[in-house]
C-alpha cells in the first residue's frame, strides 16, 4: 500500500507540518489578544496535525493498531475543547474585546495556510478512499472557519464587542467535538 501512494504520503506529511507550525502562531496570538476564536482555531490546527499524522502513519500500521490509535485520537480531540470552554468562560466573565486588526491578520494567515493545504491535497479529493477525502475536506472547511474569524474581526472593529469572537469560538469548539465523535464512530 505504501509504495502505491508515495505522493499522497508526502502531501499529508507536508500538510501536517504546515498545520503544526501555524498552531503555535495562532495559539500565541489568541492568548496575547484574548481571542476565543483564534484560540479555538489554533486547537483545530493541532487537531488537523493529528489527523494528517494519523493518515500518514496509517499506511504503516496494521488494522488493529489503526483502531487503537483512532480511539486515542478521538479522545485526545476532546481535551482541547475543555481549554476552549475555559477560555469562553473567562471571556464571558472578564468581557475584554480582542484587537480586531490582530484577529483579522492572524485569521488571514491561517486562511493562507489552510488554502495551501487544500491545494496540496486537491489531487486526492476525487479518490474514493475516505482518508484522502477526510484530509482534503478538513483543510477546506478550516478555510471557511478562517473567513468567519475575519468577519468576526470586522464586526468587532465596528461594534467593539467580544460576542462575534465568542460565537466563532463556540462554533469551532463544536466542530472539534463533532470531529472527535466522527473519528470514534468510524472505528469498526
Amino acid at each position: 500500500m505504501l509504495t502505491e501512494r508515495p505522493s499522497f504520503i508526502r502531501a499529508v506529511a507536508a500538510v501536517a507540518l504546515l498545520n503544526f507550525s501555524y498552531f503555535f502562531i495562532e495559539f500565541y496570538m489568541g492568548y496575547k489578544i484574548g481571542s476565543v476564536s483564534l484560540f479555538a482555531d489554533s486547537i483545530d490546527f493541532l487537531e488537523d496535525t493529528l489527523l494528517n499524522a494519523l493518515i500518514f502513519f496509517a499506511f504503516y500500521w496494521s488494522k488493529p493498531k489503526q483502531k487503537i490509535i483512532a480511539r486515542i485520537a478521538s479522545i485526545s480531540l476532546l481535551i482541547p475543547v475543555f481549554f476552549t470552554a475555559y477560555t469562553i468562560w473567562k471571556k464571558t466573565t472578564i468581557g475584554t474585546v480582542p484587537d480586531p486588526l490582530d484577529m483579522g491578520i492572524t485569521a488571514f494567515g491561517a486562511l493562507i495556510v489552510n488554502v495551501s493545504c487544500a491545494l496540496i491535497l486537491h489531487l486526492y479529493k476525487e479518490k474514493e478512499n475516505a482518508l484522502y477525502l477526510a484530509a482534503f475536506l478538513s483543510a477546506r472547511n478550516d478555510a471557511l472557519v478562517n473567513i468567519s474569524i475575519m468577519v468576526a474581526g470586522v464586526i468587532t472593529f465596528y461594534n467593539q464587542s467580544y460576542i462575534p469572537d465568542l460565537v466563532v469560538g463556540v462554533v469551532v469548539a463544536y466542530l472539534n467535538i463533532d470531529a472527535a465523535k466522527k473519528v470514534w464512530n468510524s472505528v469498526k
